[in-house]
């Protein structure tokens, strides 16, 4: 390991002389939503708009079925 990494330095071929300093500070700040699938359940739903029709379809058999409210 070189000094420079030891010393918690960034290593020379980096360059971040383009960056943008806090990009997506707000949309972080916002909160995010990520979900891992387990790969047998993405093997399922390739994509985001599967998965958010399946659990709307969820959504709306188990509110009928329980004659359930919104928590609030």
């Amino acid at each position: 390991m070189s000094q420079a990494r030891e010393h918690g330095e960034m290593r020379s071929e980096y360059d971040f002389s383009k960056a943008v300093r806090g990009k997506h500070h707000q949309a972080y700040r916002q909160g995010t939503n990520v979900v891992l699938l387990d790969p047998d359940v993405a093997a399922v739903f390739k994509d985001s708009v599967a998965v958010n029709s399946a659990l709307r379809d969820w959504a709306k058999a188990a509110t009928r079925s329980a004659g359930a409210r919104p928590n609030r």
